[in-house]
């Protein structure tokens, strides 16, 4: 789809926004909107919380409009951090942290000192506000060392902001109001996409380790109510039969000044990926660390990195012995079950599912003991067969990742091209208010 430029321009005197269409009006935003910010009472004074109003942060503001939230606040709360109300119909800003998210405030609300509150008006379309303000306000943040956008109250009025008519601010808002929309079904579209294959994932290797690749073969009851049927001429082990535990580190025979792969946690991935690019030397991780070796399978112990599968076979080490994460378990083979077959059964649904119902601990804080992975069931077959589903799982694992990756693209690309036609809308670099007419004219 193409759109026509506006008959004529004038150069906007911001080095970064260029030219804007002549009619339009580049000012401080200050000059523009009204706002206001939150607060955020005393967090142990257990008068100020547990009350009847609704108290926004950003983990509240998850879609376009936000009408609740998790922690409410007391009167005697709200007055002890002397925040203002926030009136339905507000645009929310989040300029703290996560910079830049949007919603309006669906009816009235109070929001932490992390969210600016832009109130409605009659000459600022709140509705344009919603596409404009990320654009504008964040031009006008500066960075932290590790390139993070940083905003306070005065760089947020002091942003430059392309301020058309009114009416052209409605214009703008009803054209990307449904553009964005086929946009973000056609992202939601793969996303859904995206979640149908993590689910064949998951059932594919369940299905493999669990009943084989062979549909005609004589099948048995395992004795196990969640495995149910097993090929026949497969075994039933617990995988403490199969493996052991957290090798010792007695067994290493190692320089101190030997360069050997480390691991922290991040380096580990969900999908069995690892970052190899971290080492150390023996005598700095020796102690303190988690020792692992070439072909150890890993798992992550501590939720959520355990129920969101992070663990992995580890190849590829320096030295071939590694020191990671105390949060990992570390499963060695024996001679009865292949490493990339027990990285299998580690990756299945069902082991996650069982392993969490053994999660002792509170909160962030829970852990999968040892005794569950110790006394896991197993349903193994020959180490032929093994050989031979891994293979095919592997096979079929790269089909699903081809697909993953075209939906994946197709996304990053729908999400660039949703950017693109905000930005070219909200600083004039298209005229859409024709589009709209003849689309008014359509409808009507």
């Amino acid at each position: 789809m193409s759109f026509l430029a506006y008959p004529e321009y004038k150069d906007s005197g911001i080095e970064w926004l260029g030219e804007v269409p002549a009619g339009w009006t580049v000012t401080a935003l200050k000059r523009s909107i009204p706002f206001q910010t939150g607060g955020t009472p005393a967090t142990g004074n257990e008068d100020f919380y547990g009350g009847d109003d609704i108290w926004v942060t950003i983990g509240d503001m998850q879609k376009k409009e936000v009408g609740s939230s998790k922690t409410m606040l007391t009167t005697a709360g709200i007055n002890a951090a002397s925040i203002p109300i926030t009136p339905s119909g507000s645009l929310l800003f989040s300029f703290k942290l996560s910079v830049g998210q949007v919603a309006f405030a669906s009816v009235d609300l109070y929001t932490n000192e992390a969210i600016a509150s832009f109130l409605p008006n009659d000459v600022f379309d709140l509705g344009y506000g919603y596409y404009a303000l990320p654009h504008f306000v964040v031009q006008n943040a500066t960075e932290n060392i590790y390139g993070a956008k940083l905003l306070n109250r005065t760089r947020i009025e002091n942003a430059p902001i392309c301020v058309p008519s009114y009416s052209e601010q409605c214009a703008i808002t009803a054209f990307l109001d449904r553009e964005t929309a086929k946009i973000d079904a056609a992202v939601a579209a793969q996303e859904r996409l995206m979640a149908l294959l993590a689910e064949k994932r998951a059932a594919t290797i369940s299905h493999a380790v669990t009943k084989g690749l062979d549909p005609d073969a004589p099948m048995k009851d395992s004795g196990i109510e969640w495995l149910g049927q097993i090929p026949a001429h497969w075994d039933v082990k617990r995988l403490r039969h199969l493996a052991r535990l957290n090798p010792s580190k007695s067994e290493l025979d190692r320089h101190a000044n030997e360069v050997v792969s480390f691991l922290p946690m991040e380096a580990i991935g969900e999908r069995g990926t690892l970052d190899l690019t971290s080492t150390r030397r023996v005598g700095e991780v020796a102690s303190g660390y988690t020792y692992f070796a070439e072909n150890d399978v890993t798992v992550a112990k501590i939720t959520p990195c355990f129920e969101n599968g992070k663990g992995a076979l580890m190849r590829g080490l320096q030295g071939e012995i590694g020191f990671g994460t105390t949060e990992l378990i570390v499963v060695r083979p024996g001679d009865k079950i292949r490493p990339a077959f027990l990285k299998l059964v580690c990756d299945t649904a069902e082991f996650r599912r069982l392993g969490e119902g053994w999660m002792y601990g509170a909160g962030g804080q829970k852990r999968v003991p040892d005794a569950f992975v110790e006394n896991f069931a197993v349903a193994t077959p020959t180490v032929t067969e093994q050989d031979k589903i891994v293979a095919e799982v592997e096979r079929r694992m790269q089909d699903f990742d081809k697909l993953e990756e075209r939906a994946r693209g197709s996304i990053e690309l729908m999400r660039e091209r949703r950017a693109a036609l905000i930005s070219a809308a909200v600083t004039g670099k298209i005229d859409v208010r024709g589009e709209v007419e003849a689309h008014q004219q359509e409808a009507a």
